[in-house]
């Protein structure tokens, strides 16, 4: 297969991450013959600082052109701890999600028995949890009507949603729940909020049509200590945008790090992958970023044009550096890995993934440990 992948590197440790993604996506071509072409652009602070825009032109038709985007991450303090600033990286990614129509976000969290000590929440508490989350990504308050009276005294976000707009996204989590466990939890907050009850309304409705699904409904709150509580007895979360942002970054901490949680954003024509985490300016340079959850998005990259042995291969990949502790600072705090380690280890281990010999020798070394 012949790929156009644009790489959207981004702000602070996005380039670092992003880097290793490309790396363990060409050994994927490699080894199963494919041909992947990757062109860099410009997004977010990086942008603004040459072109005095989060978002240009030349970046959102090189997406246009492409099969899929590859997105590293995005922001930086000098915007952050500016209230006053008019131009901010974040509006480039909101921006390109509208543009190219990017209504789904899906999340998978899982935990890995290694990790599980990491986590703050107890081992008993957590072990086996695997979900996915189905977060409607282009409506609602982050893109509704905003205003801010003249005084500056106060302002408000304008909270919409549209019966299409619901029924889009909760269709596609109604189909992942059939690959799954067969039970889906519609997050809302309908015992306040107008766009809930059509939220409820509408996915009621929905749920007529796949009969095999189990459908229940937790509001926001409630769903929130639940996650903590009892991670297991979820499958598949569908919810609005804002939920869904605070949401998956919750379960984040359930597996032990950030820096393992992966994230697809798709739409009718096109689909973006990226970490769920930030651009964590602090780390910027120093090799100690986590790359996992990058190349998790280059694995659901692969899933979405159907190479499925590929995208497995990757996850294996992962399985095995975590199980032998190639990993990052974050996860490995006494003897770790930088990010380009982590990700020339998982790149040899694509090319051998069915026939490896682990050399404890070679690994203590702190190298290559296929032979």
């Amino acid at each position: 297969m012949k790929l156009n992948i644009a790489v959207l590197p981004g702000d602070g440790i996005g380039p670092e991450i992003t880097q290793q993604s490309v790396k363990v996506l060409k050994a994927v071509a490699d080894r199963f013959d494919h041909e992947f072409q990757f062109d860099d652009a410009l997004v977010g602070a990086a942008a603004i600082d040459l072109l005095e825009n989060p978002l240009p032109e030349a970046t959102l038709d090189l997406c246009h052109k492409s099969d899929a985007v590859l997105f590293g991450a995005i922001g930086h303090p000098k915007y952050d701890n500016n209230p006053d600033a008019k131009v901010r990286p974040e509006q480039g990614l909101l921006k390109l999600r509208k543009e190219l129509g990017l209504f789904a976000n899906i999340r998978p969290v899982r935990t890995y028995e290694k990790l599980l000590d990491q986590s703050p929440l107890k081992r008993e508490r957590i072990a086996g949890a695997d979900m996915v989350i189905y977060r409607e990504l282009t409506g609602g308050i982050y893109f509704g009507e905003k205003s801010t009276a003249q005084d500056g005294k106060s302002a408000q976000d304008l909270c919409f949603y549209s019966e299409e707009e619901i029924d889009r996204i909760a269709h596609l989590a109604f189909k992942a729940a059939q690959q799954r466990r067969n039970k889906l939890t519609l997050v809302d907050k309908a015992n306040v909020l107008e766009t809930s009850r059509l939220w409820r309304k509408t996915v009621k409705t929905i749920a007529k049509e796949y009969p095999d699904v189990e459908l229940d409904f937790l509001f926001v709150d409630n769903a929130a200590m639940q996650m903590i509580l009892n991670p297991t007895q979820f499958d598949v979360i569908l919810t609005e945008n804002m939920f869904g942002d605070i949401l998956s970054d919750e379960a984040s901490v359930i597996g032990g790090s950030i820096g393992l949680l992966a994230s697809a954003s798709v739409g009718n024509k096109n689909a973006m992958f990226e970490p769920i985490h930030g651009s964590y300016p602090q780390a910027t340079g120093k090799g100690i970023a986590n790359p996992v959850a990058s190349i998790l998005s280059a694995a659901m990259l692969l899933d979405h044009f159907d190479l499925t042995e590929e995208a497995n291969a990757v996850r294996k990949a992962v399985e095995v550096s975590i199980q032998l502790n190639v990993c990052t600072q974050d996860i490995n705090k006494d003897n770790h890995y930088t990010t380009e380690k982590v990700g020339d280890f998982l790149e040899g281990l694509i090319a051998e993934i069915d026939n490896i010999n682990i050399n404890d020798e070679n690994m203590n070394l702190g190298q290559m440990t296929i032979i």
